[in-house]
């Protein structure tokens, strides 16, 4: 084996972790790929002979790509989604995974609790607070490797980091443990919706409980807070899961995927806390759900 074929297989080795990495800073499957693509790149074009930790290296390094990704996107749709503060914000790529579980090429993606309600909060971040916090708090980064990528000292990296700790803490609060307990809050919702109960869809759904429907460009972002106003638009909610549905799991959280004639419609992640749906994510973009590789199998 000559020197390159080595390298391309540390690199190899070193792949799982440096898409976990991307898709955390960028949301993006797609472009996590690519940012993988250009460490790659970056790697072969460099002399690591003496670099002792080649891990922290692409890490660093892939770290310092996705930054530039980020902070080189486009503007924004006319009709974006919202957060809970009005801020615009996309909904990230979704991790698919079957009923019960998800694969393990897709468990590194989404360890560490990375549901999509904080991959939400993630997008709502600044280029430079999202990288001092993913690295720091999700990979273990030193401040100290982090400043240079971002041309600050350790103390400023650290004051981003916890600035975007606040934020994330205080806007995707963790959800309950127990997956099964979850599902049947989430098949009681869908029970409820079907039948247009509003008093069963109140019992499931936390007060402040926040509701997200994202189709792309080619329909109407919609957004919406509080069990009152979610419950009163439950029947637009009924009429996407009326379909051919299935249960699935999204980034590890309960999901129900919804087929007509075999073509996925729509793909609805619930985030469940305190035994309430306390957030609902809709994707209803054709595209992307295309993109996804859904089956009604």
């Amino acid at each position: 084996m000559n020197g390159e074929d080595l390298l391309a297989e540390r690199f190899e080795e070193h792949r799982p972790h440096l898409r976990a990495v991307a898709y955390r800073m960028l949301g993006s499957l797609s472009e996590a790929e690519d940012a993988v693509q250009e460490t790659w790149f970056k790697l072969s074009r460099s002399d690591v002979a003496e670099v002792a930790n080649l891990g922290g290296w692409l890490t660093t390094v892939v770290g310092r790509v996705c930054l530039d990704l980020l902070r080189s996107r486009g503007a924004r749709r006319e009709d974006p989604l919202q957060d809970q503060d009005g801020r615009e914000v996309r909904l990230p790529d979704p991790i698919i995974g079957g009923a019960r579980a998800i694969d393990p090429e897709q468990e590194i993606l989404t360890a560490d609790s990375v549901g999509i309600a904080l991959m939400i909060v993630l997008e709502t971040l600044a280029p430079a607070e999202r990288l001092a916090f993913v690295l720091h708090d999700l990979f273990s980064v030193p401040f100290d490797e982090i400043a240079p990528i971002l041309g600050r000292t350790s103390a400023s990296t650290r004051q981003l980091a916890s600035r975007a700790r606040r934020r994330v803490q205080g806007a995707a609060p963790a959800p309950d443990a127990d997956l099964a307990l979850r599902r049947e809050v989430v098949e009681a919702f869908l029970a409820a919706a079907r039948g247009g109960d509003f008093d069963a869809l109140l019992t499931v759904l936390d007060p402040d409980v926040v509701a997200r429907s994202d189709g792309g460009a080619l329909r109407p972002a919609t957004f919406r807070r509080g069990a009152n106003e979610v419950a009163t638009g439950a029947s637009a909610f009924g009429a996407r899961f009326a379909g051919e549905s299935r249960p699935v799991l999204v980034n590890g959280e309960p999901a129900v995927a919804t087929f007509l004639d075999g073509r996925p419609v729509s793909l609805a992640a619930f985030t469940v806390r305190g035994g309430r749906v306390v957030e609902l994510n809709i994707f209803t973009d054709p595209e992307r759900l295309e993109r996804l590789g859904l089956s009604a199998a």
